[in-house]
């Protein structure tokens, strides 16, 4: 069971693969899935449980005292009437044990029932697995947007404040009018506040990256996006996620427990057969007895023939419509899936396209800022039009932070919609956790209420009066 830690700030430069590796180690949503899981696993061993005898010890002591008062023969007065007294203390003990024979094959399909939702269980720790790992993607994404968007702007206040001095000393040589001092002004003043907009959505965009991965960021490399495990078509795409979209496989799982389940509750019409032994030894039981001694070995068949005024019945008709019901939902699933699958692929598609606009109006925007100032500089053109070419080109800029930010979380959104998205396929992680160890150490197990983890660890939880446990 892996263990929460909070991972100190590197000192390093940290890659994407580093931020999703150490959200992967550290997400308390994903070790409170992981426990929930270990708690399902402990459903097949109870499921097991039906294939064991069932044995009990008890014990007894006490006090026994009688008096008793007869008369004698011949004679009825009181005055001639025998009286007795016996005083005892029976003690003893009695072990008895039951072992199932035949159980209408209940035992059997609980057991696959229990089986079947384990795995489904598995699927749900794997799709938390997926949003952790998404999340980390958004949340590193954000903040190298967010860091690219605030330097945007610092650079963009340097420039106005140039623009703003050199207009301010043109004025002072009657060069240019207070008007165009005061649009140097405001438009100074709307940088500052794009930037103080800037700075303040950084700090948003770092407080989420420590909650997510575990630590603020700091020196991220600015990532490319994931195309190694993004398909070569969205027709490919959607044959891999309607199979391996862990929606679509938990819902399969979930029919089959569903189907084990109806032929369980049908196993109780059947007969049921079991084995029954006793032994009994009491002490002292009577006057004149020191001790009895009872063994018994007995073979019972139980017969159903109208058990539980019929509930049983209703029981059996309720599953078979849950089973249909998650029939219909193995279908919903694959619709949902595909669904996922193609609004992250024509996200992706279109953040694409719009990134090679992006690209093309800063070259365009840059250029044309050339030759405003150009223009400007002999009197063709006026300070605003200078002050507009620079905005549209921090604008074009800004856009295209942007856009490099959703290309990247929609590529991962897409590995994600295709049920892909984890450290072992991105290659994030050393040692990954594996839910079937747990499973291959509990599903047999007889005794113990020790949980143990996979570093040696042993937790035995009691619970105090209060409620509080204890470790």
């Amino acid at each position: 069971m892996a263990g929460i830690f909070v991972a100190p700030a590197p000192s390093f430069a940290e890659t994407l693969i580093d931020a999703l590796s150490a959200a992967y180690q550290y997400s308390p949503t994903l070790d409170a899935e992981r426990a929930r899981q270990r708690a399902r696993d402990e459903d097949i061993s109870r499921a097991n449980a039906g294939y064991r005898p069932d044995i009990n010890a008890s014990a007894s002591v006490g006090r026994e005292t009688s008096w008793s008062k007869s008369p004698i023969r011949g004679n009825s007065s009181f005055e001639n009437s025998a009286f007795g007294h016996t005083l005892n203390s029976p003690r003893g003990y009695s072990i008895d044990a039951v072992q199932p024979v035949f159980t209408g094959f209940q035992v059997t399909n609980a057991v696959n029932s229990a089986e079947a939702t384990d795995r489904a269980g598995r699927e749900t720790l794997r799709q938390t697995e997926q949003q952790v790992l998404l999340d980390a993607v958004t949340a590193y994404g954000d903040v190298v947007r967010d860091q690219a968007i605030v330097k945007l702007n610092e650079n963009n206040l340097k420039f106005l404040d140039a623009e703003l001095q050199a207009t301010q000393d043109r004025f002072n040589v009657g060069e240019v009018t207070k008007t165009d001092v005061a649009q140097a002004q405001a438009r100074r003043a709307l940088g500052q506040s794009d930037l103080d907009l800037a700075r303040a959505n950084l700090k948003s965009s770092r407080a989420i990256f420590e909650q997510v991965i575990g630590h603020p960021p700091a020196k991220l490399i600015e990532p490319n996006p994931n195309t190694k495990l993004v398909p070569h078509s969205v027709t490919e795409a959607v044959a891999i996620g309607t199979k391996e979209n862990p929606q679509v496989v938990q819902a399969l799982y979930s029919e089959q427990a569903a189907r084990f389940d109806v032929d369980k509750i049908r196993g109780e019409l059947l007969p049921q057969a079991q084995i029954e032994a006793n032994w009994t030894d009491t002490f002292d039981p009577q006057d004149l007895i020191d001790r009895t001694s009872t063994a018994s070995f007995v073979g019972r068949v139980n017969v159903p023939i109208y058990p539980a005024g019929g509930e049983v019945y209703a029981r059996l008709r309720q599953a078979k419509h849950t089973h249909i019901s998650l029939l219909q939902q193995i279908e919903e699933a694959r619709s949902l899936a595909q669904s996922q699958v193609v609004q992250a692929w024509s996200q992706l598609q279109g953040f694409k396209a719009q990134s090679e606009s992006d690209r093309a109006s800063i070259t365009a925007n840059t250029t044309a800022l050339e030759g405003v100032k150009e223009e400007e500089r002999v009197g063709q053109r006026t300070l605003l039009d200078v002050l507009n070419a620079q905005q549209e080109l921090l604008q074009s800029q800004v856009n295209l932070e942007t856009t490099k930010r959703n290309i990247l979380v929609a590529s991962y959104t897409v590995v994600s919609a295709i049920g892909r998205l984890s450290v072992s396929e991105v290659g994030a992680a050393t040692e990954v956790y594996h839910p079937e160890v747990h499973y291959q150490e509990v599903r047999n197990k007889w005794f113990g209420i020790d949980i143990t983890h996979d570093d040696g660890r042993r937790e035995h939880v009691d619970v105090k009066d209060n409620g509080a446990p204890i470790k």
